[in-house]
């Protein structure tokens, strides 16, 4: 049953959200950024996707290559944003950023919404646990299998799509808003897991010993296919002309031991980067 019952403060609101939703946001163009010299490049402080350090500089996977892309572009200057997962798209679609360096997940969904580079990295899921793993849990499939545990989940990420292909309840699902919160919501018992990258994972279970990752982890199977993910940079649609100047640097970056190394000094695998390369993004953003 819609309710009807409305004030006229409430319905000017409405009417106010409405048309502030329907003004476009221009991009701004390859040539304004090289104009004006600098680039906004958001992350969403993300070990070891892309974050800011203790010392203001910012570090990662997708921060590392956009130096190098950046710098073959002639864009002499970044001025990083940080910004929660669950932001990033609309803020690139409200132009706070030009463009976002999270090694954010190529999905079909997603390609509705904003446009990627070619993938710059690949990567599988994981499950951080409390120490001693006393839930006994080992994949995503467990919560499907056992209505009595929960998973936690950061707001805005894909692994949310894995968990409802598997068939894991919604009162089962605690959404947290940042990967900050992991760690206590797990060694507190509010979730008995938290989803996220095999190397989001390993990454939180370093900072402490209530944590750790789930031994003998199997991947989630959807559809009946094991899942990997393929990150790449994400831009606003109108943006085509500075992601089709990104990848032009990067494709062939991707080539070289140089870019090999960047990656794998952040954790990622040869398999990862070996998977990087077996797919593109418009295979990513066909819908299956």
């Amino acid at each position: 049953m819609i309710n009807t019952h409305f004030t006229g403060k409430t319905i000017l609101a409405a009417l106010t959200i409405v048309a502030m939703a329907s003004t476009a946001v221009s991009a701004a163009t390859l040539a304004e950024i090289k104009e004006k010299g600098t680039i906004r490049i958001a992350v969403a402080n993300e070990i070891p996707y892309g974050y800011i350090d203790p010392n203001g500089q910012a570090m990662g996977a997708a921060p590392d290559v956009a130096k190098y892309v950046m710098e073959k572009l002639g864009i002499d200057n970044i001025e990083w944003v940080t910004a929660e997962f669950s932001g990033l798209i609309p803020g690139l679609q409200a132009d706070r950023f030009d463009m976002v360096a999270a090694e954010m997940a190529i999905l079909p969904a997603r390609c509705e919404q904003v446009i990627y580079s070619e993938p710059n990295t690949s990567y599988g899921e994981g499950l951080l646990v409390a120490a001693g793993n006393p839930g006994n849990i080992h994949g995503f499939g467990d919560f499907a299998e056992r209505k009595d545990i929960k998973v936690a989940i950061m707001a805005g990420a894909d692994q949310l799509d894995m968990l409802q292909a598997l068939g894991v309840a919604e009162d089962q699902i605690v959404t947290i808003s940042s990967n900050a919160d992991a760690i206590s919501t797990v060694s507190t018992g509010r979730a008995d897991a938290y989803a996220a990258t095999s190397l989001t994972s390993s990454e939180l279970a370093a900072k402490g010993d209530k944590v750790e990752t789930a031994a003998d982890f199997v991947d989630p199977i959807v559809n009946g296919v094991p899942v990997r993910s393929w990150g790449g940079f994400t831009f606003a649609k109108g943006s085509e002309e500075l992601r089709d100047a990104v990848n032009e640097v990067l494709v062939p970056f991707k080539g070289t031991d140089e870019w090999r190394k960047t990656i794998m000094d952040y954790g990622f695998s040869q398999a990862d980067a070996d998977g990087s390369l077996k797919m593109t993004t418009a295979e990513l953003c066909t819908p299956k």
